[in-house]
């Protein structure tokens, strides 16, 4: 059984940066690690997401603003938010598609595991 922890959320200004950091309990690995987004009032949607083999898929929204980034060895996700916008404020949930067999996916119904998620709140 995996657990997804998330952590770093937070209130900022617009124009700031924050790190976001998820640890998982247990072996990740091989599957697809992703980080989705849910604003209040709107649906959960994929912020970005990283393949076992290091594909990577960026929501346009955030592309050239965020970076996603998976370290195997210590089981961590991290997604960097540079230049961050009011319309980022969202809670902010880990996740991983233990049968994504290396491909990106994005649909909250394809993964497995979620962390409780961590908020993120953009001040003007």
């Amino acid at each position: 059984q995996v657990q997804l922890v998330e952590s770093g959320g937070g209130l900022v200004q617009a124009g700031s940066s924050l790190t976001l950091s998820c640890s998982a309990s247990g072996r990740v690995s091989s599957s697809t690690m992703a980080w989705f987004s849910q604003a209040p009032g709107k649906e959960r949607e994929v912020v970005a997401c990283v393949t076992s083999g290091g594909t990577i898929y960026y929501a346009d929204s955030v592309k050239r603003r965020f970076t996603i980034s998976r370290y195997a060895r210590k089981n961590t996700l991290e997604l960097r938010m540079d230049s961050l916008k009011q319309e980022d404020t969202a809670v902010y949930y880990c996740a991983e598609d233990t049968k994504a067999w290396g491909r990106t996916t994005t649909r909250v119904s394809s993964y497995d595991y979620w962390g409780q998620g961590t908020q993120v709140t953009i001040s003007s």
